[in-house]
């Protein structure tokens, strides 16, 4: 039994799901509360026992197992959640290299030196009579004592060693608290603090635990203003967001995250009530920070100072959040028959500009009112971006039209949607007085160029060979309990896609084709699949893709269910041949599609039950709307499996019968 498996088993999801949703109750054979995705006052949350899932029926519409709950509720990657869950079951996972075992030892104790750290830090601005000034700069910046407490702020005492001897007292090893980031050392000298007579934020990582701090000076003579925590094994401010931890909950209920330049700023929006606030460590927008977001919300603020907006750092950000948040993948067919897959803008990206001579912090404190006003007011990411670029342009010469023209088309053609794509070329004829038919015809030019490149042909491949995975791990015994349909049916796409990557795309421009959608994540119930699918898919359309190349972006905690696909592959009876596969994946897929549905409809059928009992009016209409809207897409599908079928018999006509 695999270790994600033995977690489900292990667990029961109404345990697991309970506080996060303090309203769940019994009622009937299955247990409903308020959703914690969104707001609502009637309960649309469903919890079944009997089948270990979730699903609102609600504004969210979404659902799953254990895992799936944990990585919407918590924000989560799979790993991130089979580890969290892994450990509250007590199931000891995969076993790993003994460097890598090694590594991890070594980041919890570096974790627990730097929690341990963070309690000292707050114990002294707290309670030591040389932190009073410290204090009183706290109560200048107008920060209260739950933020405090929230945000355990600390003090370094103006020593050399205060944090070193009290954490050498407790058994730590000096060269741990170095490789904490914790101690400064100079040449032929003692190892010193590396904070000191300092005002300290402790930083933690989406999981809520502390992985650095950043520090500000007082006073005069004590370096720089600001001083973060060193690069070190548990600590990468490129890849943190300060207070994301306690923000992802206003995040995911306002459906909109505020990102500020500093950890200042952000405690000031948190204690004025503004929770779904996020600071980005000093440093331009990252991938890593923006696909942490991501997982909360589509609706992006920049809240820029106003010295700062439009700054090369600024603009570079920007650029990664349009490159980032640029990964809805559609299925668009091209002239020469085969299926692209088009990149489209996937979120709501908008810049808030402070007003002149004031920061974040100052308008927090000062007028909040101003605040509220400031972000809901943010311009759009492609008025700032055209503003922000333009700005060292002369628009009255033809030199500086061109060069705005040159930069801002590339930016326009990423724009989903020829309604969108018309009013910035119109915003654009009027910002540089050009006729809107010459920057079309610019626009179709740079279009046509960037498309230019001729897709590669796929080739369909021999199945690869078993992988050099270990015959003797528990990954590979069959598990206890039987494997759902659903299940088994999920498992052989994908080691059907895994051996064959090729058919990918193939089966994609299938489902297009009856009008359907394509392959998804969604499509996959079991988590564990659709974790692995996230991999697999990216890996498919590689240049050349082999089972060498898709073991390093596999999670190693997914290596065992990978050997397992890879195995059940090559151990069935018979090689399906490429024809074969190419018109029985796309049924296979709608029969995956199928067989979640009807469970749909089984959990809502349970659910109008218990209605009835309660004589809920409200929940029996909205079954029976979902039942219905369920039904018709059943349909729907029953139709596009008749479809494929038929264009499998047409394309063996058209091969045979010429």
């Amino acid at each position: 039994m695999s270790a994600a498996a033995e977690v489900k088993e292990r667990l029961n999801i109404v345990d697991v799901v309970s506080p996060y949703v303090p309203s769940l109750k019994k009622a009937g054979k299955v247990y409903k509360g308020l959703c914690p995705f969104h707001t609502e006052k009637t309960p649309s949350f469903v919890v079944y026992e009997s089948t270990q899932t979730w699903r609102c029926f609600g504004t969210c519409g979404e659902g799953g197992d254990v895992f799936n709950f944990m990585m919407k509720a918590e924000g989560y990657d799979f790993v991130e959640a089979l580890k969290v869950l892994a450990a509250k079951a007590g199931v000891v996972l995969e076993k790993r290299t003994p460097q890598a075992e090694a590594a991890d030892k070594q980041r919890k104790k570096l974790l627990e030196i730097v929690a341990v750290a963070a309690q000292f830090f707050h114990k002294q601005l707290l309670e030591s009579p040389s932190a009073q000034f410290a204090r009183d700069y706290v109560a200048r910046r107008e920060l209260g004592r739950e933020t405090i407490s929230k945000f355990q702020l600390g003090y370094a005492p103006n020593q050399r060693d205060a944090l070193k001897s009290a954490l050498l007292k407790r058994g730590y090893a000096e060269k741990d608290l170095e490789a904490a980031g914790l101690l400064v050392t100079k040449e032929n000298a003692p190892s010193i603090d590396r904070f000191r007579n300092r005002f300290v934020v402790p930083i933690r990582d989406i999981r809520g635990r502390v992985v650095g701090f950043g520090a500000r000076a007082l006073k005069d003579g004590f370096g720089p203003k600001y001083l973060n925590s060193p690069q070190s094994n548990i600590f990468n401010k490129s890849e943190v967001l300060f207070g994301l931890d306690v923000a992802k909950s206003a995040i995911r209920e306002k459906n909109r995250v505020v990102i500020v330049e500093g950890y200042m700023d952000a405690l000031q929006a948190h204690e004025r009530g503004f929770a779904n606030v996020v600071a980005q460590m000093g440093t331009a927008l990252t991938e890593p920070q923006l696909k942490q977001l991501k997982r909360f919300t589509d609706t992006f603020v920049l809240a820029l100072d106003a010295d700062s907006a439009g700054d090369a750092a600024t603009l570079r950000g920007i650029n990664v959040a349009r490159g980032v948040l640029s990964d809805a993948v559609v299925a668009v067919p091209t002239m020469r028959g085969t299926v692209q897959l088009e990149g489209k803008l996937n979120a709501d990206i908008r810049v808030a500009t402070m007003p002149l001579g004031k920061d974040p912090d100052d308008v927090l404190k000062t007028d909040p009112a101003l605040w509220e006003k400031t972000i809901a007011e943010a311009q759009p990411l492609v008025d700032y971006y055209i503003h922000a670029i333009t700005a060292d342009l002369d628009l009255n010469e033809a030199k500086g039209k061109s060069a705005a023209v040159q930069r801002i088309i590339p930016v326009i053609k990423e724009i989903p949607g020829a309604v969108e794509q018309a009013h910035y070329l119109q915003k654009l004829a009027r910002l540089v007085k050009v006729d809107e038919r010459t920057l079309r015809a610019e626009l179709e030019r740079f279009s046509a160029a960037t498309n230019a490149k001729p897709a590669r042909r796929q080739r369909f491949s021999s199945p690869p060979p078993p992988p050099p995975f270990p015959e003797d791990g528990e990954t590979t015994k069959p598990a206890r309990r039987a494997v759902k349909s659903s299940t088994r049916l999920e498992n052989r796409c994908l080691g059907t896609i895994i051996a064959k990557p090729e058919l990918l795309s193939y089966v994609n421009r299938a489902l297009y084709d009856v009008g359907i959608d394509v392959l998804a994540v969604s499509d996959f119930a079991d988590s564990v699949n659709g974790a692995l699918f996230l991999a697999v898919k990216q890996w498919a359309i590689s240049e050349a893709p082999t089972l060498e190349s898709l073991m390093p972006v596999v999670p190693e905690e997914l290596h065992g269910h990978l050997a397992t696909l890879v195995s059940l592959w090559h151990n069935q009876p018979a090689i399906p041949p490429d024809e074969s596969l190419q018109k029985d994946l796309p049924k296979m897929i709608v029969r995956m599609r199928r067989l979640r549905l009807e469970e749909t409809i089984k959990e809502l059928n349970m659910l109008q039950i218990g209605a009835l009992e309660a004589q809920d009016r409200a929940l029996l209409a909205r079954c029976q709307t979902d039942i219905s809207h369920a039904k018709a897409t059943l349909n729907e599908l029953d139709k596009a499996h008749d479809s494929l079928s038929i264009m499998g018999r047409r394309r063996l006509e058209e091969k045979y019968l010429g």
